[in-house]
């Protein structure tokens, strides 16, 4: 009996390898799959069975890369079936806009976020637009803006030379502004004086003014100086003070004080009523007198 393990095999001497026909290996053809273990990029759901598949669902999956490529960059498929209908679901990359692509078997489902950046405008799109306006450019309208540039900066330099010559004057005001603050007293004081001197001279003249005007309707009487009016005024005043400051003073009559008899003191004693007695209460207990002498039937006598 043979040994069941062997180094060695028999090979007969009419053995021909060339005979042999050569075993092929079975699988699928087209590119090499390679089983991954990945997790859901976005939520699904199957076209088949309807069953949601929620984003970050783990599955055993196959990769695949495609001929397809964008700027060097390949792009992969990768095949994952139904966890309820066992069906093939794909789906592939997408580098353009940084995503995944559904191919076939589910449909994504809605996600807000994801419509409104496909709305926004891509780099490509951003870089025709310029392009476009780069060519649309009218070169007259670039060179009145230039000018116009150009004025507002002048003006602002203006604007800026001025505001610093006047803190520099203020500057040097400042040093002696003891000083400066005198001198514009002394102008205020001066301006008032003036503005007096003014008010009394227009007052004059109206007082002379209305002097006249008595005179002539008088016939050439008295001439009303109003100065002289109130002085008269001031003198009869004064002499209405003396007067009262001359006359005797009356003789003071003593005051008299009325004294007022105190109050009684309130006395806070409880006064307590003693019940009256009835007239047998004092007979009570007490032996009542004979004056007729009688004695009862019951005696030791009898």
């Amino acid at each position: 009996m043979s040994e069941r393990k062997v180094t060695s095999k028999y090979y007969p001497p009419d053995f021909d390898p060339s005979k042999l026909g050569r075993v092929r290996q079975r699988g699928p053809k087209g590119p090499k799959r390679i089983p991954v273990r990945l997790m859901a990029p976005f939520s699904m759901k199957c076209t088949r069975c309807s069953e949601y598949i929620y984003k970050g669902r783990k599955f055993n999956a196959q990769k695949e890369t495609t001929d397809e490529k964008y700027y060097s960059i390949p792009i992969y498929r990768f095949y994952i079936r139904c966890t309820r209908c066992s069906s093939e679901i794909t789906f592939k990359t997408d580098p353009k806009n940084m995503d995944y692509e559904c191919e076939q078997g589910a449909r994504r489902n809605f996600e807000p976020w994801r419509e409104g950046k496909l709305a926004e405008e891509t780099e490509e799109e951003t870089l025709d637009r310029l392009e476009r306006e780069e060519a649309e450019r009218d070169p007259m309208k670039e060179l009145e803006g230039k000018q116009v540039d150009a004025k507002t900066e002048m003006a602002i330099a203006d604007a800026l030379d001025e505001i610093r010559m006047r803190n520099a004057r203020i500057e040097r005001e400042g040093q002696g502004g003891t000083e400066a603050v005198q001198v514009v007293r002394e102008q205020l004081d001066e301006e008032k004086k003036r503005q007096e001197m003014e008010d009394e001279e227009a007052a004059r003249r109206a007082f002379a003014r209305a002097g006249k005007t008595d005179e002539n309707w008088d016939g050439g009487g008295i001439l009303v100086d109003a100065m002289d009016m109130m002085d008269a005024i001031v003198e009869e005043v004064d002499g209405v003070g003396d007067a009262v400051s001359e006359a005797p003073a009356q003789e003071e009559k003593p005051i008299v004080e009325v004294v007022k008899p105190k109050p009684p003191v309130p006395e806070f004693k409880r006064i307590i009523k003693k019940k009256q007695k009835p007239l047998l209460a004092g007979i009570k207990g007490k032996q009542v007198a004979n004056p007729l002498g009688i004695v009862g039937g019951d005696s030791d006598s009898d």
